[in-house]
């Protein structure tokens, strides 16, 4: 029996434009092709989560125009539970423009919009309340307060509570004592603890400064190098599975969509960053952002 996850996060569409190389400063250069796919931080991970078999609800803002209903279509189609997705009256959807270079790197630029309008009071305490949500999946594309006061609800009513903090961003501390797994990538880690991690003696320095804190469990990203572990019963590296990347968009994304249906299903933190290491490696060899994530057979 599969515990249910609750997604708290944005939802953009993503305008993507292939380069050979990224424009400097002031700089105009000709481009490839041109794709318009859904994404968001919080989106991708539901869809990565949905796709993987994970039983999934999703709280997002969206803005009432054509980008949001497309959004909310897709998401019905993959299996999500829509029915908490909020329609803001004033704001448009959230829209990400980006650039990917041939070597799979990329540059984002965020307009929020509605994501930015999500606050406490469109957070589900009934969802939390009935007991059907085991894990909470947060991220940072929305406002501090309603993760916050997502977490701290969520902790109360006995929910796993695991946080990506994407993007960076300072946080409150008295946030870290209610977190079950926070999962940052180095630069994350490194603005949230001010321990710079570029190995594996770092990535546990800082990862024992977040325990030190009052989080339970820690993983940080290190790219292609894979994912460090630091818990009660695991602390070490688990490596990444080798493939040519061709977009790098979303994998940090999927990874932890992949994560919270592993963790969903009983598994072990290793376990669980072995299963979301291969979704992360498979996604990076495609293009999108949703549109990347795997599905169940393929892992």
């Amino acid at each position: 029996m599969m515990d249910k996850i609750l997604v708290i996060g944005s939802s953009n569409t993503d305008m993507v434009i292939k380069t050979e190389k990224m424009p400097a400063p002031g700089e105009t250069i000709l481009g490839g092709t041109f794709l318009m796919n859904p994404g968001g931080k919080g989106a991708n991970q539901a869809v990565a989560a949905a796709r993987l078999g994970g039983k999934v609800t999703f709280i997002t803002k969206r803005g009432n125009d054509l980008f949001g209903n497309q959004a909310v279509g897709l998401f019905m189609r993959e299996g999500i539970d829509t029915q908490y997705i909020i329609k803001d009256k004033e704001l448009p959807s959230g829209v990400a423009l980006i650039t990917v270079d041939a070597a799979g790197e990329n540059s984002i630029v965020v307009a929020p919009g509605s994501n930015g309008n999500l606050l406490p009071e469109d957070v589900s305490l009934k969802l939390m309340k009935t007991g059907k949500c085991a894990i909470l999946l947060l991220q940072l594309e929305i406002p501090v307060k309603t993760v916050e006061y997502a977490v701290h609800k969520a902790s109360e009513y006995g929910i796993k509570v695991i946080l990506n903090p994407a993007p960076a961003t300072s946080l409150p501390e008295d946030l870290f004592k209610n977190i079950w797994l926070i999962t940052p990538n180095e630069t994350e880690a490194e603005m949230l603890t001010g321990i710079r991690v570029h190995d594996v003696p770092s990535a546990d320095n800082a990862a024992e400064s977040f325990m030190k804190k009052g989080v339970k469990n820690v993983i940080i990203t290190l790219g292609s190098v894979g994912a460090f572990i630091r818990s009660d019963k695991f602390t070490g590296m688990i490596p990444a599975i080798k493939v040519h990347a061709v977009d790098t968009t979303a994998a940090g994304d999927i990874f932890n969509g992949a994560l919270a249906v592993a963790i969903a299903e009983g598994n072990n933190l290793e376990e669980a960053v072995l299963f979301a290491n291969k979704a992360a490696a498979i996604s990076v060899t495609r293009l999108g952002a949703q549109a990347s994530a795997p599905y169940r057979k393929e892992i």
